[in-house]
């Protein structure tokens, strides 16, 4: 089998079920994109190039909304962020609350992270990865499209710098235990969770999921892996 008929019908984590745009989205793509956003290329990007600068740099794996990111470019207006997102509407979204907050230090692809982690991000690139709130498959015969998984892992360790921190959040219990089943065992990872190998006070904004979430009464729960 070829490695492009294996690449092709790679099991994804995602569906594209996106509804139509606002108009207010749509807007945002046409106008803004251009300023903010990234293409996957012939190669790994230059980060000092794409930002003019030398500076802390982070990833956010499917933002959703983006209201963690843009919260986090705010707070740290000495660090880049990078995000993705498959969504259009999720971007356009992001692109919109980036001009009213007037941030620059925020560039975001909309593709699979997959894509780009394999072919956009030079290794040892990033200083955080984040990972929030990644759709869970609860149900057992769909548990090979989650996300975390040991080749994904593999692609976030080679894009973090040694000492590097990949943040993760859930609020499926299932899915917290299956991503320690992944990583707490892999070589390039070692957990730093402070209460049973979990993080009690993570560092990072509330989002739509996690409120969702709790009135559920799903129990969140966060995780933490430095790359060594």
């Amino acid at each position: 089998m070829s490695t492009a008929s294996t690449h092709n019908r790679r099991i994804r984590s995602f569906v594209r079920r996106e509804g139509r745009l606002t108009p207010g989205q749509q807007r945002n793509l046409d106008t803004l994109w251009p300023h903010y956003g990234l293409e996957i290329g012939d190669g790994p990007f230059d980060w000092d190039a794409v930002f003019g600068r030398s500076a802390p740099r982070n990833l956010e794996i499917g933002f959703g909304a983006g209201e963690v990111l843009a919260e986090l470019a705010e707070r740290h207006p000495d660090e880049d962020f990078l995000g993705i997102e498959v969504y259009r509407s999720g971007v356009g979204r992001l692109l919109g609350e980036l001009r009213d907050r007037d941030l620059d230090n925020v560039r975001v692809f909309c593709a699979d992270a997959v894509e780009v982690l394999a072919r956009a991000v030079p290794a040892a690139s990033l200083d955080t990865v984040l990972l929030y709130f990644p759709d869970p498959w609860p149900k057992k015969r769909h548990h090979k499209r989650r996300l975390v998984q040991p080749a994904f892992a593999d692609a976030v360790a080679r894009v973090l710098k040694p000492g590097g921190l990949w943040r993760l959040a859930t609020d499926w219990a299932n899915y917290a235990e299956w991503m320690r089943e992944v990583l707490d065992p892999h070589p390039a990872f070692e957990n730093v969770g402070d209460t049973d190998g979990f993080v009690s006070d993570p560092p990072r904004p509330g989002t739509r999921f996690e409120s969702r979430g709790l009135r559920k009464g799903h129990a969140v729960r966060d995780l933490a892996y430095r790359r060594v």
